[in-house]
């Protein structure tokens, strides 16, 4: 492990003043990559597959790739690709009245290290985001995604040597030995930041016994809330979206709230439409279950501020939505709602760095610092002050 840091820190160096061209030029060429290679990162997520006898469908459906995912990932890549570079932006600066010019300007933070489960997707996302912002990672994928991540990763490692970047600049852990995590997570002084993405149990394991500073991509307990005004054929459709769309997702609905003046017509309509999709409707839940499931749980609240208070006490900080054609009560959820993406009249599945127009996300912090939301390349920045003096003592 010793070794590994050395060899990204060296790397993250090198990346730091890479210029924005050679980065570009990186990510694309894993586009590139992946397209020609598709037989070969398809056969290796088969041998996963094949593998996951003990993963629930959820696990097993983020672990799968398939033509239209792995066009997706590609399509994502171009995005990142294409954005503005943050690295060197000037985020203010003043003259000091001794003269010296004081910049404060965006920099990579160094060294990230990314530990996720299941989604092999997450080992081009991660990878194409920390290049597009100046960083090294290093890598963790789970067990039951090995195959393909050593498959993805060898990509990445092609692509930095087709541009000249150091293939340390992404590394993959690939054993599966919970104390290689242990050190990765302890290791101050050569990782700068650990994102983990995953189940509770990873979760709550990380943030327990790490040094490193630690943002979170914790369960996504989602809520819709369904006011009194709401239009009930609208409400339906995203409440059917936000469930079924892809209900092993972490921004798909697990609890609907309906506001009682309203539960006695509503509810059977809803509860008509759901079960002709196939989902199972739980009233007597435990309101803190991350289903990730044709499951969800279904609540009468008084008003808004039942739901708010509700929402407040059991979510997750992920995302949250009201349906409701109240201006005032709207803006009221907006503001009191303490989530990291909250919605109007609309499914709380666009959370997610696609749709947010950062290209994919490192993951989705349900924290306040240093990041929250979806987290793209400009969230894997720092900033420092660089200051331009003529001689100036004090």
């Amino acid at each position: 492990m010793n070794e590994i840091f050395s060899t990204v820190n060296r790397a993250s160096e090198i990346l730091r003043i890479a210029p924005r061209s050679v980065r570009e030029k990186a990510i694309r060429r894993i586009a590139e990559l992946i397209t020609l290679k598709e037989v070969e990162i398809l056969a290796a997520n088969r041998t996963d597959i094949d593998n996951a006898h003990s993963l629930s469908p959820a696990m097993v459906d983020r672990l799968t790739l398939n033509s239209k995912r792995l066009a997706d990932i590609c399509a994502s890549l171009e995005s990142i690709a294409s954005q503005p570079d943050p690295v060197g932006e000037i985020l203010g600066g003043h003259t000091h009245p001794n003269g010296m010019r004081i910049s404060k300007v965006r920099v990579p933070l160094g060294v990230v290290g990314i530990i996720y489960e299941s989604r092999p997707n997450v080992t081009i996302d991660c990878a194409a985001l920390c290049l597009r912002s100046g960083n090294a990672c290093i890598l963790r994928g789970g067990k039951e995604a090995i195959n393909s991540n050593k498959t993805l990763a060898a990509i990445v490692s092609e692509a930095l040597s087709y541009v000249g970047l150091p293939k340390g600049a992404v590394v993959l852990l690939d054993d599966p030995d919970r104390s290689k995590m242990l050190t990765l997570i302890q290791a101050v002084g050569s990782v700068d930041l650990i994102i983990p993405r995953g189940g509770e149990n990873l979760i709550k394991f990380v943030t327990e016994n790490a040094r490193v500073p630690v943002v979170k991509h914790d369960k996504g307990l989602c809520h819709i809330y369904v006011d009194s005004s709401a239009d009930f054929a609208s409400s339906i459709e995203i409440i059917n979206n936000a469930k079924v769309s892809r209900p092993s997702a972490c921004n798909a609905v697990e609890t609907v709230l309906v506001h009682a003046d309203i539960a006695d017509t509503f509810l059977p309509q809803l509860y008509e439409n759901l079960k002709t999709s196939g989902v199972t409707i739980v009233t007597d839940a435990d309101w803190s279950t991350e289903y990730l499931s044709l499951t969800v749980a279904v609540r009468v609240v008084e008003n808004i501020n039942a739901a708010i208070a509700h929402i407040n006490k059991y979510g997750s900080g992920h995302s949250d939505a009201i349906l409701t054609e109240n201006y005032s009560n709207a803006q009221d959820f907006l503001n009191l709602v303490d989530s990291a993406c909250v919605y109007v009249n609309a499914s709380t599945r666009f959370t997610d760095g696609g749709e947010f127009g950062l290209g994919a996300e490192v993951g989705i912090s349900t924290q306040k610092l240093h990041s929250r939301g979806p987290m793209g390349a400009y969230d894997l920045t720092t900033y420092k002050y660089m200051v331009y003096g003529s001689g100036q003592t004090r």
